[in-house]
């Protein structure tokens, strides 16, 4: 397993992403079940994920592991648009979808949402999901998170516009769950 473990759950551990996991990285942002939910339009041939790689997951602005189940990559968290002032940022994630059902994604979450609160002491977590996710909604509302709005046809995925709904956790109802 290249890179050192980041966190650890009971099925997933987070690791931080390195060069060696570019190749999954392109399978993934390519695949039309991960892309379309993550609104992602264009494809990305080695040289775009490589840039992606350095400019967005190589940088001190967020954070970005990879989940890893039996030391084999399956998906991605990330915590980023981090205010610093304001005690919130945003959370995304994804699991390839051989591996979608196993709960994965949830640890995954989890475990981020534990760094976010814990370590780095935010008081807001925030993620869209597309109304047309139930997967991810799912993740969601198992780790707490509270639906706050609706974005009316906010996304263009599968030729359609399609609604986006808002989900919140505040630190104090991370700390009941």
């Amino acid at each position: 397993m290249p890179g050192p473990m980041f966190a650890a759950g009971n099925s997933v551990t987070l690791r931080p992403i390195e060069e060696a996991d570019l190749e999954f990285l392109a399978a993934a942002r390519n695949d039309p079940a991960i892309r379309r939910p993550l609104t992602v339009n264009r494809p990305s041939n080695g040289e775009q994920t490589r840039d992606f790689f350095e400019d967005a997951i190589s940088t001190d602005d967020g954070v970005n592991l990879l989940i890893a189940a039996d030391e084999e990559p399956v998906g991605m968290v990330s915590l980023f648009d981090e205010d610093d002032i304001a005690g919130t940022a945003t959370v995304a994630y994804w699991v390839v979808p051989d591996e979608q059902g196993n709960g994965y994604c949830t640890e995954g979450v989890g475990l981020l949402c534990e760094h976010a609160f814990g370590d780095r002491r935010l008081n807001k977590l925030r993620a869209d999901v597309l109304a047309t996710n139930d997967g991810s909604r799912r993740v969601l509302e198992k780790l707490g998170f509270a639906e706050e709005g609706l974005l009316r046809e906010e996304k263009f995925v599968y030729g359609v516009y399609v609604d986006v709904h808002r989900f919140g956790l505040l630190a104090d109802d991370w700390e009941e769950v």
